[in-house]
């Protein structure tokens, strides 16, 4: 069954989806401190990808795949300076790694790279944060 999608049904959407970004981000010290690096690294994607989607479906942009979410947010949002090139580079960076690191034989994530990319996801999300002004 399909849902029919009101005004209110976006505005319920885009804050799941923003409540998951905010908690797959939380699991990372946990992650981190058992020494699931490429599982870390998998959640520090989602909880971007999360509050991509929400950004996307706030402006009623529509994309399909994991890279149309990439490609719109860098074209309606990066391109227009609404989000900074170091955090748009860091989504892309983020897919690459969870691509790589899902997908790729032989491919292990450190803790260094952990905490490399953990604050740059936390700073996506903020910038993600303030263009939706969800309190």
């Amino acid at each position: 069954m399909k849902t029919e999608f009101t005004e209110g049904n976006y505005e319920d959407l885009v804050k799941y989806r923003l409540q998951r970004a905010h908690e797959t981000l939380a699991e990372i010290p946990f992650l981190k401190e058992q020494g699931y690096y490429n599982t870390a690294t998998n959640r520090l994607y989602y909880a971007c990808y999360y509050a991509a989607v929400a950004l996307l479906i706030k402006n009623h942009i529509q994309a399909g795949t994991h890279a149309g979410v990439k490609t719109m947010i860098g074209q309606h949002f990066v391109s227009k300076g609404l989000i900074t090139k170091e955090s748009g580079r860091a989504f892309s960076n983020l897919f690459d790694s969870r691509q790589h690191s899902d997908y790729d034989e032989f491919v292990y994530s450190t803790e260094e790279e952990v905490d490399e990319l953990y604050p740059k996801a936390e700073r996506f999300i903020a910038e993600v944060d303030a263009l939706l002004n969800i309190n």
